[in-house]
């Protein structure tokens, strides 16, 4: 039986990676509040290594639709700068020498229901992980059937089991990018 549970334990697993994996993607979608999380996929060529603005700056949020980027090396002022106006944001940077800041624009209508159309798209790539990781589960039990280490009807109890721990997966991911969307369409 311990084979079963470890399988339908790497099931859990599998679902939980994608279910974070999603979270992740939904906190770099821009809504019309400034989230410092925004910037965590931009990279800035420092000294000839792609590194992370949290890496080399405080960011804050001194104002709900403002955000504030103070390199800890100024000579670097420049460099992030560069690197936010050539990422797909769409936020143009004041620099004051000292200081980055990023005043974040009201979205568009159109801007808004393109961005939850990349939720939805989100959605569905975290569901194709959710239905692998539901295959790699239903071969998993078919083999420790096959090999004898469980009887027919323990695997089809742990295939009922299965389906349910998956649904309740994709229920969840629906829930992460729903609340995203609400987020992202409310004016």
């Amino acid at each position: 039986m311990s084979m079963i549970d470890d399988t339908m334990q790497e099931l859990r697993g599998s679902i939980g990676k994608a279910h974070d994996a999603l979270r992740r993607e939904m906190s770099r979608i821009r809504t019309g509040r400034a989230n410092p999380e925004i910037l965590e996929s931009i990279r800035v060529d420092y000294y000839g290594t792609p590194t992370p603005i949290s890496q080399m700056a405080s960011v804050s949020v001194p104002e709900p639709r403002m955000l504030t980027v103070k390199p800890w090396d100024r000579t670097s002022l420049r460099l992030i700068e560069k690197a936010i106006v050539e990422s797909p944001l769409g936020i143009t940077p004041m620099n004051d020498g000292e200081i980055i800041r990023l005043p974040m624009p009201a979205l568009t209508e159109q801007r808004r229901k393109e961005l939850a159309k990349l939720a939805r798209s989100h959605l569905e790539d975290s569901k194709v992980a959710i239905r692998k990781a539901r295959h790699e589960c239903r071969d998993m039990l078919a083999q420790i059937e096959k090999d004898g280490e469980a009887s027919a009807d323990e695997v089809e109890r742990a295939g009922k089991a299965m389906e349910d721990v998956v649904k309740d997966g994709v229920s969840k991911a629906d829930e992460i990018v729903a609340a995203k969307e609400k987020d992202i369409l409310t004016v």
